[in-house]
């Protein structure tokens, strides 16, 4: 069915709709657009549709990109429509759907590289030429606070202890737990399901205030990256209309776990078998070297998985988040998990972005460092047996991942992989967008450093 057949079919079967939001990613997984009447939405399909492509490297508080904008003139974009994100928006209060867009030039002939939705589809038409196909599913942590902030303006707890402190963890997997926040929890699950979200589990994780929602495997790592961002916005704007907020940031409290990311992937050939299940425990040879390609390229791409100055405090050892490249079978305390399980379901499971990360740019950095692996024949190590976070206190630093960001952006401006792989452009606009955005925290002077100083 073409596009505008797939709009139509929608019109028809939603004659309520007046205003379509129309969505695209910036590099901070932001979601930037504009709302159009019902009227004009045909406009969208027929390539009328226009915004600055320098909308993609926008901050994290919605400023330009200068250097961008001087070299470039902020020169418009065609945005083109992704007819399968087609929605309806079960929150807003008058009729509204809700549809993904992609970036590309001026003229519509090519993509724009700087749009991340973009860097994902190069890296997945790499796999194509091999005939191989990505299948991916997430697991996103969040904390569920109080939308009032107390009078230094830090979040409060949803779960408290009798005195009013935060509660001594979340009671992790607790039923109990759960059907404390169940409205909350039942309003999210409607809203996913008006919107064809697979939502696979919900539980209540680690942390006080914090969950976890799963999200169901797809054969195309394109939609899977969609449906995770729509995920994120249905459980804001929901939390926010039964009076909480729903925060994926990666280290909301000091002292306490944050919150992660983990995406999981196999790959398929044209046949529709998993190359990594070779009918051993061990898996395939093609598993190792995508492993092997995945713990080689871990810290050039660190700078993705932690796009801001918050994300590094949640790698520290101890608060379950990797702090070095390591890899294991049905271990939890390293970077790369083989989860245990039917040889046709073997995958790997990356365990290091944050929940603050961009979904697609996570996904295309972990799949192109496999396809790296798999390209060169990359061998792992041994896997890791026992407690990873013991072995990491034992390393060395030059065998860590980067614990600051302006190393990880060193790294990843330096990277020969990032530039081969996810592009030349992408990783020149990306690393400015990051370097301006931590100049901004760099010239701040701190609350801190009033108590200690002033």
């Amino acid at each position: 069915m073409k596009p505008i057949e797939q709009l139509d079919q929608f019109l028809q079967t939603h004659p309520e709709v007046e205003i379509f939001e129309v969505i695209l990613h910036d590099l901070n997984g932001i979601h930037r657009g504009k709302w159009l009447p019902r009227e004009q939405i045909h406009k969208l399909f027929e390539g009328g549709y226009k915004m600055p492509q320098s909308t993609c490297s926008l901050d994290s508080w919605g400023r330009d990109l200068e250097e961008l904008v001087a070299a470039t003139g902020d020169t418009d974009g065609i945005c083109t429509a992704h007819p399968e994100t087609l929605a309806i928006v079960p929150w807003a209060r008058r009729p509204t759907a809700q549809i993904v867009v992609s970036m590309r030039s001026p003229d519509g002939q090519t993509d724009y590289p700087a749009d991340p939705r973009v860097v994902l589809q190069q890296v997945i038409e790499r796999y194509t030429k091999l005939g191989l196909t990505p299948v991916v599913a997430s697991e996103m942590e969040f904390h569920l606070l109080e939308i009032d902030r107390d009078q230094f303006g830090r979040p409060q707890h949803t779960q408290r202890a009798i005195d009013g402190s935060p509660a001594l963890g979340g009671a992790t997997y607790g039923i109990e737990a759960m059907r404390e926040i169940a409205p909350l929890m039942d309003a999210i699950s409607s809203a996913t399901n008006l919107q064809n979200l697979p939502v696979d589990t919900l539980i209540s994780e680690f942390g006080a205030s914090q969950c976890e929602i799963n999200l169901h495997h797809q054969n195309s790592a394109l939609r899977a990256c969609d449906q995770a961002s729509m995920l994120r916005r249905a459980i804001r704007a929901v939390a926010q209309q039964q009076g909480k907020q729903a925060s994926f940031m990666a280290k909301p409290f000091a002292g306490e776990v944050g919150n992660g990311m983990h995406v999981h992937f196999s790959l398929l050939d044209s046949m529709g078998n998993n190359v990594f299940d070779n009918g051993t425990p061990e898996g395939s040879d093609i598993l190792q070297h995508a492993v092997a390609g995945c713990l080689e390229n871990m810290a050039d791409s660190i700078a993705i998985f932690a796009p801001n100055i918050n994300s590094y405090r949640r790698l520290v050892p101890g608060c379950y988040a990797p702090t070095s490249p390591t890899w294991g079978y049905e271990n939890r305390t390293t970077a790369l998990r083989i989860p245990a399980g039917e040889g046709h379901a073997m995958r790997i499971e990356h365990r290091v972005a944050g929940a603050d990360a961009n979904v697609y740019l996570t996904v295309a950095a972990m799949l192109a460092a496999a396809l790296h692996g798999i390209d060169n024949e990359l061998l792992p190590p041994a896997a890791t047996i026992g407690d990873a976070g013991e072995l990491e206190l034992q390393q060395k630093a030059e065998q860590q991942l980067p614990r600051f960001w302006g190393d990880a952006l060193q790294l990843f401006e330096q990277s020969e992989f990032i530039a081969g792989y996810l592009g030349e452009e992408f990783k020149t606009i990306y690393a400015q967008s990051k370097r301006s955005e931590k100049a901004e925290f760099d010239t701040r002077v701190t609350l801190l450093e009033y108590d200690a100083y002033l």
